[in-house]
């Protein structure tokens, strides 16, 4: 009955349009391909420009009759008429599946019938990737081999690797056909040794696939390793100083956390536990004082394994504090009696002033001899000008007096006159003397 109805739907049409054959040669169907994602809703549209009342009829890819103009012919609650008229026969097929891939045919029943083809690709969506291979922890230093696999995609699917968001390319790749022969299972496997930087770490697969519209789907395997200690100590002060304390701590990193740290001083243990107090993992140091140079070791442990770090204590002697000196040297006066009274002015007294920067003390352990001997040195050259200058005086006075002494002797006639007026002249010198203050 129901093949029978379909040949009399096909007859009616073409019965009537023996007509118009020559009106119908410009008549041509129009359709287009479609893309739909498995267990979607695909719409499948046929259009006629110019029809003159001629029938239209949608036909799956096994030629099932799906619409015949507005009448439903197969029975699939699937399917159904979007527009029926003269120029458009439009009907949706719900839930897509991948049996429903295929071609497509609109037919217009002109004379003879025309046709037009419609293929129908049903993408098949990739199932969430799952990620094998890892076990935890992994020790330090281990090759690790991770797995990423996704099935049911249909074209085979794009598998891509990410290690903290950075993408690895150096992977392996491999596509199986599926059982029904429509999709495929993708495979990728990622090698790589680990280290203590990858603790922490999540490793992504991701999976590209058109019917995913543009939102991937993941796989995260977050990284457990476990490594040896690293140790490392920081002083409180990188200039230590004899009276102040000092703090040393032990900073250790390992995975297990390690166990509370060991502090030794030259390979034995601590010499005065009074001033040298163990906290955690910090080492105080009160009061320093000579005796405590030396190299302290700081130890740390965990399952793993064991690890350590050396500190050389050398305490500093605390600055001496540089005053301002001012050095004045002695005045130096001269005065000679003689005919004529000589008299000195005092000289200038030389006064050095150091002013120093309290900045500039800082890591010094004494006063600055190069300052020191400069002041020395202009004493020095003081002293010698003065003693010059004097001498030089003294020597010019003394030839006067002698000059003035001899005038005397001149005009005696003999020996004992010349005594006599000579000492005269003394006498008279004597007093013409005169005394200035």
């Amino acid at each position: 009955m129901f093949v029978l109805f379909l040949c009399n739907l096909s007859l009616a049409p073409a019965a009537a349009s023996k007509n118009k054959v020559k009106g119908s040669q410009g008549q041509f169907p129009l359709t287009q391909n479609v893309t739909v994602v498995e267990g979607g809703t695909a719409i499948l549209t046929c259009r006629v420009d110019q029809n003159d009342n001629t029938s239209l009829q949608w036909s799956n890819p096994a030629q099932q009759t799906l619409y015949f103009d507005d009448k439903k012919a197969l029975r699939d609650n699937r399917i159904e008429l979007v527009r029926a008229s003269w120029h458009e026969l439009s009907i949706s097929v719900s839930d897509v599946s991948l049996s429903d891939e295929g071609q497509y045919t609109c037919s217009l029943f002109t004379m003879p019938v025309k046709t037009s083809k419609a293929y129908l690709t049903v993408l098949g969506v990739p199932e969430k990737p799952q990620i094998s291979g890892f076990s935890s922890p992994v020790m330090e230093g281990d090759l690790m081999q991770l797995t990423c696999k996704t099935s049911g995609s249909k074209p085979a699917a794009d598998i891509r690797w990410f290690k903290n968001d950075k993408e690895i390319k150096d992977v392996k790749y491999l596509k199986e056909e599926d059982a029904n022969r429509k999709t495929f299972t993708v495979s990728s496997t990622l090698d790589f040794r680990v280290d203590r930087s990858d603790d922490g770490v999540a490793v992504i697969c991701r999976v590209d696939h058109e019917s995913l519209n543009a939102t991937p789907q993941v796989a995260m395997q977050v990284l457990e390793i476990h490594y040896t200690p690293s140790v490392k100590i920081i002083p409180s002060t990188p200039f230590p100083q004899e009276g102040q304390p000092l703090i040393l701590t032990c900073e250790s990193k390992g995975k297990p956390l390690p166990e509370p740290v060991l502090w030794t001083k030259d390979g034995g243990e601590l010499p005065d536990p009074d001033r040298m107090v163990v906290s955690g993992r910090e080492l105080n140091i009160l009061f320093l004082n000579k005796t405590d140079n030396g190299t302290y070791r700081c130890e740390a442990t965990n399952t793993i394994g064991q690890s350590s770090a050396e500190y050389v204590l050398i305490v500093h002697d605390v600055p001496n504090t540089l005053l301002s000196t001012t050095i004045i040297p002695s005045l130096t006066t001269a005065t000679v009696t003689t005919t004529v009274a000589i008299t000195t002015s005092p000289t200038t007294s030389a006064t050095t002033s150091s002013a120093r920067d309290p900045n500039a003390l800082a890591g010094q352990n004494g006063p600055d001899h190069a300052l020191i001997g400069g002041i020395v040195a202009v004493v020095v050259f003081v002293t010698l000008c003065s003693i010059f200058l004097l001498g030089r005086y003294l020597a010019r006075h003394k030839g006067t007096y002698l000059t003035n002494e001899a005038k005397g002797a001149e005009d005696a006639p003999d020996a004992d006159t010349a005594i006599i007026n000579a000492e005269g002249s003394q006498v008279n010198a004597e007093e013409k003397k005169e005394y200035f203050i």
